[in-house]
């Protein structure tokens, strides 16, 4: 069965190690990506290049992946390592280099070490390569979010998943059950209590299973669970519809992102006492026109709805207020650029600091319009006919583009997405939006060839 599913000579270059450019896609769960793991582990399609230290994945590198499979930010630390799996420092560096060789992780930012700071440590996405898809026999589409995800699967592969979801799946533990032989211990009385004890634990959840379904699942119409219990949903009080408001405004609105629950849930008390939803309250904000630059959130907010819950005293002038902020230009202008904008954060090395300024200060430079320009016709659309521009230009352009990827989404927003295809290619416009998906940009130096 092992030489059906060998796949040889399977190694990602370091040039495809990154996110911006993997080939794979990125796994939904812990569970799905251990399987991937189990697959490289037991058919061995990958063999390491180097003339010392281990060629295929073992025991160790298996013991190295559950412990990343269960980390919320994939950032494991060479130290971490050592210390979790009581190995040397060369064997973590090894066995994490053959996860990174085999596809199954990629960079999303490479640990630096920063003045005054420390050392920061690499952070990872999980993905899964496209051998494996197609050792498993899984049916892949495009997905924003996991570049690819599985729409369905081979039925003569059921075997094989069947086999690695087995393996991957964590060993269940042993319910507890009392002994009938057991003599029963009579203790003295004690004082009640005011709090009642907790009684009859159990390693099972009452919640149900927690985490995402395997991928040996998917649309094959086998899998049978027992009827959900119906969670128990204790109604909120005053205070806590104050918080839940509060916390959801935090989280939906930009520039309440540092604010404090508590502030908040005192400054929105009239409108949550009256039953305002969190979208009543950000249409309320969006009404008026909205500022450049927010200094005081809280007082910003304050100011915003001082009085609200007195003027929109029913639930049908909200839900009229609502219509109107939505069909508004605002609503309209408001929506464009929380898409399209994302909140960059200054470096806090001083020499990465001076990269990325002298990286924007060059494309500056290379946009500014020069004095000996000529003019370009401009079509009926408002757009530049893109025939009138050289060679050149157009390679200088996309050089530019290669190099900060805002410049692409600056040229989607304003000239529309066919027209940056046409423009930069197909392939950068692709990734500056998977870049834009991850929230956050990473600008790396730039030489001419």
């Amino acid at each position: 069965m092992a030489a059906e599913h060998n796949v040889a000579g399977h190694r990602v270059p370091s040039s495809g190690q990154w996110i911006s450019t993997t080939g794979g896609r990125i796994a939904p769960s812990g569970e799905a990506w251990l399987e991937a793991v189990y697959w490289f582990y037991k058919y061995g399609p990958y063999a390491a290049a180097r003339p010392h230290g281990p060629k295929k994945f073992g025991d160790t590198t298996l013991r190295m992946a559950k412990a990343i499979a269960h980390l919320t930010e994939c950032r494991p630390s060479i130290g971490n390592l050592v210390k979790w799996l009581s190995i040397s420092e060369r064997t973590a560096k090894y066995h994490l280099s053959m996860l990174r060789e085999s596809g199954l992780l990629t960079y999303r930012s490479k640990g630096t070490r920063v003045s005054g700071v420390g050392g920061r440590a690499s952070e990872f996405v999980r993905t899964i390569p496209q051998v494996f898809d197609d050792a498993a026999g899984l049916r892949t589409g495009p997905s924003y979010r996991l570049i690819r995800a599985v729409h369905g699967f081979s039925p003569e592969k059921t075997t094989l998943l069947q086999e690695l979801h087995a393996a991957a799946r964590p060993p269940r533990r042993k319910k507890r059950t009392k002994r009938s032989d057991r003599r029963s211990v009579k203790t003295p009385s004690a004082p009640s209590s005011c709090t009642p004890m907790v009684v009859g634990t159990s390693s099972s959840s009452t919640a149900g299973a927690l985490h995402s379904p395997s991928e040996s699942k998917l649309a094959s119409g086998h899998d049978k669970s027992p009827a959900p219990k119906k969670p128990i949903r204790r109604k909120l009080n005053t205070t806590g519809r104050r918080y839940q408001l509060a916390a959801e405004l935090i989280q939906q609105v930009g520039w309440l992102h540092r604010a404090a629950v508590p502030r908040i849930a005192w400054i929105v008390r009239h409108v949550a006492d009256a039953g305002w939803s969190t979208a009543e309250v950000i249409a309320l904000i969006g009404l008026e026109a909205p500022a450049r630059r927010v200094h005081r959130p809280s007082g910003f907010l304050a100011n915003r709805i001082k009085g609200a819950h007195l003027l929109y005293a029913t639930a049908a002038q909200r839900t009229a207020m609502v219509d109107h902020w939505r069909d508004s230009r605002h609503a309209e202008h408001d929506r464009h650029a929380e898409w399209w904008e994302s909140d960059c954060r200054r470096p806090a090395s001083r020499a990465v600091a001076r990269e990325v300024d002298a990286a924007f200060a060059q494309l500056q430079q290379q946009l500014a319009p020069a004095a000996e320009e000529r003019d370009l016709a401009v079509g009926d659309d408002g757009l530049v006919d893109l025939e009138q521009l050289t060679r050149d230009e157009i390679i200088e352009l996309r050089a530019a583009a290669l190099k900060d990827p805002a410049l692409v989404r600056a040229t989607v927003r304003a000239c529309g997405e066919n027209y940056a295809r046409r423009l930069f290619t197909t392939a950068l416009v692709n990734q500056a939006q998977r870049l834009t998906g991850l929230g956050r940009t990473v600008v790396h130096s730039w030489r001419p060839a």
